[in-house]
């Protein structure tokens, strides 16, 4: 039984889908039919008649869509009489020109009812399906459908639809849940990022003030962490000076010794872009946290010091290449949070951190170089 609703619903869904695209058309292009040899409009009006011919009968037994039969229904009367209307005279000419301005008046209209019916399926979906404890493949399904939905762009009236039913709450509560799956945790995640870019007036307030930064570092997953940094990278300074007053930025630099190499991947840019947009403040407590010398080890490591490369294997796509000047470059050169200054003070104790963490005179003087040749600070 449950497998037939299923398929009942996704045949509504299906046909609701190609009622909007047909609706589209008929929108964009009504005056298309004054033209005798278009045939992508009579191929849209025969494609329209089509689809409302399946659509009545589904329509009239859904509480929910018999609103959608009726306005069916009108576009097919109008259709209709746009047919009946085939002549030159001026009479003909007029007549059409107002049914075709109603038509497309009315395709737009339904459009959007449609819209609004599809995104009210998606929050109920997803409210339903994440309250309810679902398995994870249907929490990652609804979670995955929500994200594309937020990415078309802006819209109050499925905003609305997301703050009556309080979705932000709720994916800040699978963040924190500890018997959640990591992978539905993962896709919550997005999920918030996605929110934040769909309306960063409304919901960066709401991340600021949950514990959803605390989480995503708690996770310890390259994909919470690109999302990190994805809002620090669009939230910048307010999201900043909080991971620093809750004392996260330790955890951060953490990320860097793991031996998860996303998750070490992740953690570097998420540094890079705290070194970007960071106070003074911020630039010191990762210094304090011994970053320079975990960058030189990771240098090192990869073999990209000391000459132990020739030029002919040097892997350009390592992810650490030349990672200490890259922050130091990124700081001193873009970094917006300093002033000239305080970017000079900075780049003179960078440089005598790279001295005591270098294991000779040359790889000292190598990393050194590419500070200053890229510094004009």
């Amino acid at each position: 039984m449950m497998e037939e609703d299923k398929a009942q619903k996704q045949r509504i869904l299906t046909l609701l889908k190609a009622l909007k695209e047909a609706s589209r058309d008929l929108h964009s292009n009504p005056f298309s039919f004054i033209f005798k040899n278009n045939t992508h409009f009579k191929d849209t009006i025969e494609a329209f008649l089509n689809l409302q011919a399946k659509s009545v009968a589904i329509f009239n037994t859904h509480p929910n869509l018999r609103h959608l039969s009726d306005s069916l229904s009108t576009i097919k009367t109008l259709i209709e009489n746009l047919q009946k209307f085939k002549g030159f005279g001026l009479r003909s000419l007029i007549h059409r020109q107002i049914t075709l301005h109603k038509i497309s008046q009315l395709s737009n209209s339904f459009e959007s009812e449609i819209q609004h019916y599809l995104d009210y399926v998606t929050v109920r979906d997803l409210v339903k399906t994440m309250e309810q404890g679902f398995n994870e493949e249907e929490q990652v399904k609804v979670l995955v459908e929500f994200q594309q939905r937020l990415s078309q762009g802006f819209d109050l009236d499925f905003q609305d639809l997301i703050l009556k039913a309080r979705v932000f709450s709720i994916l800040e509560g699978t963040l924190i849940e500890t018997k959640i799956s990591k992978r539905v945790q993962e896709e919550a995640a997005m999920a918030i990022a996605g929110l934040v870019k769909f309306n960063r007036n409304v919901f960066v307030g709401l991340v600021l003030m949950s514990p959803t930064i605390k989480a995503l570092i708690t996770m310890a997953s390259s994909v919470s962490i690109r999302v990190l940094c994805s809002l620090v990278s669009f939230v910048r300074s307010p999201l900043v000076d909080e991971i620093l007053c809750n004392g996260e930025i330790p955890r951060i630099v953490r990320f860097l010794c793991c031996n998860d190499l996303s998750l070490k991947v992740a953690g570097f840019d998420c540094v890079l872009e705290l070194g970007y947009i960071g106070r003074r403040e911020v630039i010191e407590a990762m210094l304090e946290e011994d970053l320079i010398k975990i960058l030189v080890d990771l240098q090192r490591r990869e073999g990209l010091l000391n000459g132990r490369m020739d030029d002919d294997d040097f892997d350009f796509d390592s992810p650490f290449a030349s990672c200490v000047s890259r922050f130091a470059i990124i700081l001193l050169e873009a970094g917006e949070g300093l002033t000239s200054e305080e970017k000079r003070e900075v780049k003179l104790k960078i440089l005598k951190m790279v001295m005591e963490a270098s294991q000779s005179d040359v790889e000292a003087a190598t990393i050194s170089a590419e500070i200053l040749w890229g510094s004009s600070h």
